[in-house]
């Protein structure tokens, strides 16, 4: 059966879609830590991040890079962090945060966004130059 994220990829399950390549998709997490909070997932299926062969991983951190260049661009954040949890979906993927201080990452506090705010965050980050 396929993943949450393999649903959301192929369109069964709604999405605020980032950016996408051949191999990967980026997509506004619906329960964020941060506007802008984003994540980053391989097209293949593949529970854990480090069981991804080198050469597929290092493509992913590169794409993972431009969408946090976007995030940057559109928030204006000092840094963007990246997070590996991976425990909430059998699915490889990255949490992009837009922090200012270190403070800003509390998992147990997620925001609530409206669906207007979330559209316009994806489309600002689509639309990035980076």
């Amino acid at each position: 059966m396929a993943t949450l994220f393999t649903r959301i990829i192929e369109g069964e399950i709604p999405s605020y879609k980032v950016a996408e390549s051949e191999d990967f998709y980026a997509f506004l997490d619906i329960n964020p830590v941060q506007p802008a909070h984003t994540l980053v997932v391989p097209k293949q299926e593949v529970d854990y991040l480090f069981d991804l062969d080198d050469e597929y991983l290092g493509r992913m951190i590169a794409f993972a890079k431009q969408v946090a260049r976007r995030i940057q661009d559109v928030t204006a954040c000092r840094k963007v962090a990246v997070l590996v949890l991976g425990l909430e979906v059998n699915h490889a993927h990255i949490h992009l945060v837009p922090i200012n201080t270190e403070g800003d990452i509390d998992l147990k506090h997620k925001l609530q966004l409206p669906k207007e705010e979330m559209e316009r965050i994806a489309e600002a980050l689509r639309k990035a130059n980076h």
